[in-house]
């Protein structure tokens, strides 16, 4: 899947999600045991840091820790439906083939560039689960990669809370 063609879909799918503010909760919860996490870490610079997740239910989590606001937990809601189109996206884009890293020193990662986050994606769904770190200093980085982050980051609605 593009980038391009991935960004649509995050836009067609995020036109349908409402936020509703509740109780903090680091991490959504799901009965169908699904769940997709993204945690963006630091960089030499003004990198939002945080962690979100979507459960198979449409219940979202987020934690921030760094240049976003508020500092601290929050939840949001999307469509259920929301969440297994994402997962589909995800799986048809090939992140369950991925390498599990693309950090400094590992096979997958080419010439390295310092001071760059890195972002960790775990999926889990039905009996599969797989965790993919990307050390956005890591040039042979899949592209797909990237974009499979924007896509998580669009149907979660984290812009809410960083200002991106």
């Amino acid at each position: 899947m593009s980038i391009r063609a991935a960004l649509a879909l995050a836009a067609c799918l995020t036109s349908c999600g409402q936020r509703t503010p509740g109780t903090p909760a680091p991490e959504a919860t799901s009965s169908s045991g699904t769940m997709v996490t993204l945690e963006r870490g630091p960089c030499f610079g003004t990198c939002p840091v945080y962690r979100v997740s979507l459960g198979g239910d449409g219940r979202i989590g987020f934690t921030g820790t760094r240049f976003v606001t508020p500092v601290g937990s929050d939840t949001s809601r999307v469509a259920a439906e929301q969440v297994g189109r994402l997962v589909d996206s995800l799986d048809t884009a090939g992140f369950f083939a991925l390498a599990d890293e693309y950090v400094l020193n590992s096979p997958a990662c080419g010439r390295y560039a310092t001071d760059a986050p890195t972002v960790t994606i775990t999926v889990r769904s039905g009996e599969r689960s797989k965790t993919v770190r990307h050390d956005h200093g890591c040039a042979d980085a899949p592209e797909t990669l990237t974009g499979m982050e924007r896509l998580i980051d669009s149907v979660a609605g984290t812009s809410r809370w960083t200002g991106r």
